[in-house]
């Protein structure tokens, strides 16, 4: 079957044998650079991904050989089995994707990877966002490196980690003042994931402003409803008779 053919496809309608399919095209690497770099996105779906899509993916991050768009993106693919695995604890392992012996080899290589400076930034980025889906004692310190950096993708990628990594209140309150659109983004949606009650009436202003982006906006009513319910319910409730499907169902 044609990648792009699944791209347009729901995943639970994808054929049996995808997952054969993705992991030859990854492992491929005379294979055409855009179908490796679609075959990664959708090789990190909870669908496909097992132990040894997981592995494949892994190996390409590892290969310094491969471009750093190709590493980018299998790391960010690896990210919803790792988070998958975390909040499961392998309670249930039919629940988790991955073994567990595979999701600690792929944190301690993400680790050890992250650690070497000499990686293109892209990728370390990419390392950092995908390992926080899983909170490891090393993503406090290197959150606040990156968010201390004056390098405004590195804050990005920050403001990201804090929506998974706590104790950093301060930093999202001002990240919520950032004219950067997706640094304000993360750090709405960060400060509905952590409750952060000093960010509330600049978020509820955001949920029932037409004026607001609206994905921001989405994000906003999520994040509101997090952090006072009962209040988020009275102001939100007029949006319930919204034209806009979206904002309806959020």
């Amino acid at each position: 079957m044609d990648l792009k053919i699944l791209k347009d496809m729901p995943p639970w309608e994808w054929p049996q044998g995808t997952d054969r399919m993705l992991l030859g095209i990854l492992r491929d690497d005379q294979r055409d650079e855009s179908d490796r770099l679609l075959a990664a996105e959708l090789g990190g779906d909870y669908t496909v991904i097992n132990d040894e899509l997981a592995v494949a993916l892994l190996s390409i991050v590892l290969n310094g050989e491969e471009s750093e768009d190709l590493r980018a993106r299998a790391v960010i693919s690896l990210g919803p089995a790792l988070e998958t695995a975390y909040i499961d604890e392998f309670e249930d392992h039919e629940d988790v994707p991955i073994s567990e012996e595979t999701f600690h080899g792929i944190q301690e290589s993400l680790r050890e990877l992250y650690m070497d400076t000499d990686v293109p930034k892209e990728v370390r980025r990419r390392i950092l966002e995908g390992a926080v889906r899983a909170p490891q004692d090393w993503h406090q310190e290197a959150i606040r490196d990156a968010y201390s950096s004056d390098d405004e993708s590195w804050r990005l990628t920050a403001v990201f980690g804090m929506c998974y990594i706590r104790g950093f209140t301060a930093q999202i309150l001002e990240a919520l003042e950032n004219e950067n659109e997706d640094i304000h983004y993360q750090a709405v949606c960060a400060a509905g994931n952590w409750e952060v009650d000093a960010a509330w009436s600049h978020i509820a202003s955001l949920a029932t402003t037409e004026l607001t982006d609206k994905s921001l906006r989405l994000a906003a009513i999520e994040a509101v409803a997090n952090i006072r319910p009962q209040e988020a319910a009275e102001i939100l409730n007029d949006l319930t008779q919204s034209d806009d499907e979206d904002i309806v169902d959020a």
